[in-house]
């Protein structure tokens, strides 16, 4: 599977801002929440530090 990485998830972000998207606004709308929720969820992955899986308390 291809996952997008944090900066192309930011990119296609600031593309749906700049072209004024509205989240939930038709399909582009729900298209931008998707992205939202995937690059948050990137972005917290990203963050996390392998001593936070220490002892079964990852979050995954």
């Amino acid at each position: 599977m291809n996952d997008l990485t944090l900066d192309e998830l930011n990119t296609l972000m600031a593309v749906f801002e700049r072209a004024g998207v509205e989240e939930g606004a038709g399909a582009e709308g729900e298209l931008l929440s998707r992205l939202r929720r995937s690059r948050d969820e990137r972005a917290e992955l990203e963050s996390m530090d392998f001593d936070d899986c220490l002892g079964g308390a990852c979050k995954l």
